[in-house]
């Protein structure tokens, strides 16, 4: 619990995705995890796992969001935190879903740290919508989520200087060879 006494903001839902429809100019996430447990990806996890052939439309209505978000000139950004070997979720992410996410016009960065030493970035996934909201996705060991946390009154120059570090240390997914 906060130390002022208020309760924590998780969000869910709608008012979760308002977050998605509703940003001005940036959203930017900083993913830190080597395993995510969604259950909404479970059955794509399996299949791409079982050697199974990519669905048509794979992930249609989120390209869709962020194309919509780039033809507006706003720009999505995210910052993945790999280690080699990768998991089978990161090489599910590898293939199946950031190429997508890329052509739709997300720039989706890659900051290996499998040889180097700890670059300063928090243990925590966070989305920094417009450079004054925070919202921490928190998650069990195992990967699955506990919690959207709307973090009220952040320290922004901490969360926006994680931001720089990330990309200053990361390199285009485009260009990250496995």
């Amino acid at each position: 619990m906060p130390v002022d006494g208020s309760s924590p903001v998780l969000l869910d839902g709608d008012e979760w995705q308002a977050y998605f429809r509703d940003f001005k100019r940036s959203a930017f996430r900083l993913e830190v995890h080597q395993t995510y447990t969604m259950p909404a990806e479970a059955e794509t996890v399996r299949d791409f796992l079982a050697g199974v052939s990519m669905p048509e439309g794979f992930n249609a209505p989120w390209h869709q969001t962020i194309g919509e978000h780039a033809a507006a000139g706003r720009t999505m950004t995210r910052a993945k935190i790999v280690r080699r070997p990768l998991t089978p979720y990161s090489r599910y992410l590898f293939e199946w879903c950031i190429p997508g996410n890329v052509a739709a016009g997300e720039d989706y960065r890659i900051i290996d740290v499998t040889e180097r030493p700890n670059l300063g970035l928090p243990e925590q996934d966070f989305w920094l919508f417009d450079e004054t909201t925070v919202v921490h996705l928190n998650y069990r060991p195992d990967g699955t989520q506990i919690n959207r946390e709307l973090i009220q009154n952040p320290d922004i120059g901490k969360y926006l200087a994680w931001r720089d570090l990330a990309l200053e240390s990361a390199v285009p997914f485009s260009v990250y060879r496995t």
